[in-house]
């Protein structure tokens, strides 16, 4: 048996932050750049976004089978380039079509369903599509997906400091078992923060809200990390793929994002018709 000592067990814990923080130098300015830009350019990254973590469903939930491949992909493209051709109702649409056909494909092919076999067309399509609803509103877009960045970064870094300094009870260990009660404490301050913060400098009013929806979007980031790692348990993996060092595939870097921009395009729907969910999230 070999012991490991404190000293040396220490530094394990943080060995991927090098290689997280080389990522995210380089792919941060990328991102708040190309929501600058809007228009083609966003929808782009965002079909990437999409397009990866479609690549990566199909491998771990359909043994990479190629028509569950394109059914996947033509969700990604419907997801992102609907939406400003022909509208997000259009590529709800679609999303649902190629989402039947998914399933019908894998019933006449013989393949068990699971829920990760049926969840994933609507799971890649829905999640590339809020985004794409939130930048859609033309005055207040872009900077409710700032404000949305701000928030699910700050709530995932301080998650993980948290978690790593502090340490404790694990959340939920049959299905992440390095997650811990901190994290998730470390990860709603740091929504509350970063959502305070970025209201008090552009100019937002009512404090409050933010400070609360800034809580709650933690959570729900939180939430969506548990989601895509019970899909990784599922699979037996550890991580969805390689693409990004230090954080694993596209499933595994985006899974908190997605969740917070759904729940965060829902109210904004809402409070303000699809077409201005950027200003109903924002003004209060």
């Amino acid at each position: 048996m070999v012991n490991v000592s404190p000293s040396s067990a220490e530094p394990a814990k943080w060995r991927d932050l090098g290689l997280r923080v080389a990522s995210a130098v380089v792919l941060i300015p990328i991102i708040l750049w190309v929501n600058w830009l809007g228009s083609v350019w966003y929808a782009v990254l965002v079909g990437l976004m999409a397009g990866f973590m479609a690549v990566e469903w199909v491998k771990l939930i359909h043994a990479g089978r190629p028509v569950q491949l394109a059914v996947y992909l033509a969700a990604a493209v419907a997801s992102t380039a609907l939406p400003w051709m022909a509208g997000p109702s259009v590529a709800l649409i679609v999303i649902l079509v190629l989402w039947v056909g998914s399933v019908v494909q894998r019933q006449i092919a013989g393949k068990p369903h699971s829920f990760w076999s049926i969840v994933g067309v609507p799971y890649i399509g829905l999640s590339a599509l809020v985004l794409m609803i939130l930048r859609g509103d033309p005055q207040f877009g872009a900077i409710a997906v700032y404000w949305l960045l701000f928030v699910v970064w700050g709530a995932d870094t301080l998650a993980y400091f948290a978690g790593r300094l502090i340490g404790g009870p694990k959340l939920l260990p049959s299905i992440s078992p390095k997650k811990t009660w901190a994290g998730l404490i470390g990860a709603v301050v740091g929504g509350i923060l970063c959502s305070a913060l970025f209201a008090r400098v552009a100019g937002l009013d009512t404090l409050l809200w933010f400070c609360s929806i800034g809580a709650i979007l933690a959570i729900v980031e939180q939430a969506g990390d548990f989601f895509e790692s019970a899909l990784k348990r599922s699979a037996g993996v550890k991580d969805s793929s390689a693409l990004i060092p230090g954080h694993g595939g596209m499933l595994d870097r985006v899974d908190g994002l997605v969740a917070a921009a759904a729940v965060a395009a829902l109210i904004g729907c809402v409070r303000a018709g699809i077409s201005a969910a950027g200003k109903g999230i924002l003004l209060w």
